[in-house]
């Protein structure tokens, strides 16, 4: 894969067209969580640096139908301006003869941020003619937006073909985010564990299916056990169960068992006789769970079993908690598995962490610093490491 970066260019006096991941949660006026524009800066500060103009374009939220106060970018203006000590010019266009005009008014060091695309129909369906009035804004295309790069979308696939070949890039981010993900999925060193939560199992079949056959062991935990528990005969109370996933899971595990790559799941699990924080909580073995029960983390077995994989791990992949970590007595497992996974990168183990319930977790327990490398993709990491061509990814490529 052929991809232009940001180091190749010099954006002097030149208008930058930029597409960032700008979704952040809004409360109350205020930003809570600012990780997506922080991860945005070192692209941002190099066209500044270079004395570029910079126009700046994000989805944010999911407005139904055109503009929705709630979902204008107008909240991040003020931070924006902060964190990158520049002007900020914001004037609610996205498109048109006031958007083209503010863009070509821009000093060099400015930004121009853009209202929130997704208030247009042609966003979310990758139109040309919206992708068309896109591209008049700038010179030059920037894409950042990993998180949104398996979106067929105007601003983040569309756009990108009506600039030339060289002038596709890929911002710092992007370029970060596919040099990780390479490394674990095609130069990864051996022993290579994944460790895979979550809710549904039905979310994860293919990338199971594709880590079958590059890792040594997968670490099932979370709700999505319970089905691999079920297929072997398990009884599993009222936890988490997807029927029509029993077959998938048959096919995976033969897989594994021809790739040497070991399917390991919870022998052990805490249970809970409702969905609740002050619900009456036991230990049982996973394949033993009384009816009206319900697994909720894994136990202190399968948190020992699990760490001791980990500690022996060279490369790391974690997507998806062992449990309902948000609430207290079902938190231990992922916060073990969260510290085990900061102690073997500590040992010179590459770990890459993804998906917003995984990072949260590393964040709650304060371990971020001590972690190899945190995606901000979700959907978008899944879709790659599922071996699926990223639309966003495939539209910079001089391929």
């Amino acid at each position: 894969m052929t991809l232009r970066t940001i180091d190749d260019v010099n954006f002097s006096g030149k208008k930058v067209l930029l597409r960032v991941d700008f979704n952040v949660p809004v409360k109350e006026g205020k930003i809570s969580d600012e990780t997506r524009i922080n991860a945005a800066l070192p692209t941002i500060e190099k066209v500044l640096k270079d004395g570029g103009k910079l126009i700046i374009m994000s989805h944010f939220g999911r407005p139904k139908s055109g503009y929705e106060e709630k979902f204008s970018l107008h909240q991040i203006k003020k931070r924006l301006a902060e964190v990158t000590n520049t002007v900020v010019n914001f004037n609610g266009f996205t498109i048109g003869n006031e958007a083209e005009k503010m863009s070509n008014d821009l000093n060099p060091g400015e930004i121009y941020l853009l209202e929130n695309t997704r208030f247009f129909e042609g966003e979310t369906k990758g139109d040309k003619d919206f992708a068309e009035k896109l591209s008049k804004l700038g010179d030059i295309y920037i894409n950042d937006a990993f998180g949104a790069a398996h979106r067929a979308h105007a601003s983040t696939t569309t756009v990108a073909y009506f600039f030339p070949p060289d002038y596709r890039i890929a911002g710092k981010l992007m370029e970060s985010e596919i040099k990780n993900a390479e490394k674990v999925l095609l130069n990864h060193q051996k022993p290579f564990t994944a460790i895979l939560g979550g809710a549904k199992v039905s979310d994860k079949i293919n990338l199971i299916e594709q880590l079958t056959e590059k890792a040594d062991n997968i670490l099932i935990g979370g709700g999505m056990a319970y089905t691999f528990i079920k297929s072997e005969g398990g009884e599993i109370g009222n936890s988490l169960f997807e029927k029509e996933s029993i077959p998938v899971i048959e096919k995976i595990k033969e897989i594994a068992e021809k790739n040497n790559c070991r399917l390991i799941l919870p022998e052990d699990s805490i249970i809970a006789d409702s969905f609740s924080e002050t619900a009456s909580v036991k230990t049982v073995k996973s394949k033993e769970i009384p009816e009206n029960w319900m697994g909720l983390d894994i136990g202190p077995e399968s948190r020992k079993t699990y760490s001791e994989i980990i500690l022996e791990s060279k490369t790391i992949l974690w997507n998806g908690p062992m449990g309902v970590f948000e609430m207290e007595p079902f938190q231990h497992g992922t916060a073990e598995i969260a510290k085990k996974v900061a102690e073997a990168t500590e040992n010179g183990c590459f770990s890459l962490v993804g998906g917003g319930d995984s990072v949260s977790a590393v964040k709650k327990f304060k371990l971020e610093e001590k972690i190899s490398y945190i995606s901000t993709g979700g959907g978008a990491l899944l879709e790659f490491f599922e071996g699926k061509k990223l639309p966003g990814i495939i539209a910079l490529t001089n391929e």
